[in-house]
């Protein structure tokens, strides 16, 4: 599959190391330019180019920057993108961390939709309750026991269930969390963030979780 990776910190390069062993035809780029990414992409075989570059002709697009820098990206970055092509959003909002305020955030707008809206598309929300080293190293075989599970949430179903293969050939089992509006239950300051938990675990941790921000995670 080609998939373009548009940011390359933690979870971006992890998604990279991990998207080419497996075969996929990746395409990476963040917002210094390709040559910010040589060492990777020698590494990995990923081809470096722009941000534009990198969602042309990708049937995968994984978005993984800040959320701070998401009304940065390019306004007509997906014009030429077919409406068809999974998006998935990786982000957390990091208010006191990284981000500072965002104000739809801070009133209650799950942190994917507020990606959405900037973006103008759908998208899918994913890798973000895991850490990249875990991404990186604990990837099983279906049926193992005590296989990680990942939440995904998303409200185009087709691109949902194209995004939970994906987690599968990645290693995990993927839980289907529900529309784009229950991505809160994932988010920073939940029962499931940061926890390695199998399915059983994943679901009942998503059940606990509360839409209220913690302290920690409000700005």
């Amino acid at each position: 599959m080609k998939i373009g990776i548009i940011g390359t910190g933690n979870i971006g390069g992890t998604l990279t190391r991990r998207l080419t062993k497996l075969g996929h035809e990746v395409a990476i780029a963040n917002s210094r330019g390709p040559e910010s990414l040589k060492e990777l992409a020698t590494e990995t075989g990923a081809r470096a180019c722009t941000v534009k570059d990198a969602v042309r002709g990708a049937e995968l697009i994984v978005i993984t920057i800040p959320q701070k820098n998401i009304p940065n990206l390019p306004s007509d970055l997906f014009d030429e993108v077919p409406e068809d092509t999974v998006v998935i959003d990786t982000g957390n909002y990091y208010p006191k961390q990284r981000d500072g305020k965002i104000k739809e955030i801070e009133d209650g707008l799950p942190e994917s939709r507020f990606v959405e809206q900037k973006l103008g598309r759908h998208v899918v929300k994913v890798f973000n309750n895991i850490y990249a080293k875990h991404l990186l190293e604990r990837g099983v075989p279906a049926g193992t026991k005590g296989r990680i599970a990942l939440p995904v949430a998303g409200d185009d179903v087709a691109a949902k269930d194209k995004v939970l293969r994906l987690v599968d050939q990645l290693g995990f089992d993927g839980v289907d969390v529900g529309g784009l509006d229950e991505s809160w239950r994932q988010q920073p300051g939940t029962p499931c963030y940061g926890a390695d938990f199998d399915i059983r675990g994943l679901r009942e941790a998503l059940q606990q979780a509360s839409p209220i921000r913690t302290e920690d995670w409000r700005n």
